[in-house]
């Protein structure tokens, strides 16, 4: 994709399944082993009464998104601003959906709006990102 080729108000939409293995490999690699995300008993005595994966876990998917579907190879994160709604459970399967608010040509810079919808159509994380894209 080029960069003239995106329109404001342009929106992107994939679906992913959150999984217990993408969140123990986070808890892996970074080392948040909150017991909220890994222990279903312990889980099982909180607000969210089951398990939840990290909501850094969901913002790198918005990341995966940005750097290889859409806007896609090229982009370059500057920033990102997240509110954490909803929880994302186990198993749970979410959109994730990017839409172009602003397009700053001189710099070649794209102001997106960032959200993750749940399974019931409820707003999970909701945030804007700017980026750099210089495409193909």
């Amino acid at each position: 994709m080029r960069y003239e080729d995106i329109k404001l108000n342009q929106t992107y939409e994939v679906k992913r399944k959150i999984t217990a293995h993408m969140v123990e490999t986070f808890a892996e690699i970074t080392g948040d082993k909150n017991p909220v995300h890994l222990d279903e008993e312990f889980a099982s005595k909180t607000i969210f009464k089951k398990r939840i994966a990290h909501g850094i876990l969901s913002v790198g998917l918005i990341s995966a998104v940005l750097g290889m579907e859409f806007p896609g190879p090229g982009t370059i994160y500057m920033k990102q601003d997240s509110k954490f709604l909803k929880p994302i459970y186990l198993d749970e399967e979410i959109t994730i959906k990017i839409t172009v608010k602003e397009k700053i040509e001189e710099k070649s810079r794209l102001v997106l709006t960032t959200q993750i919808i749940k399974e019931d159509g409820k707003l999970a994380v909701d945030g804007e990102a700017l980026v750099l894209f210089k495409g193909e």
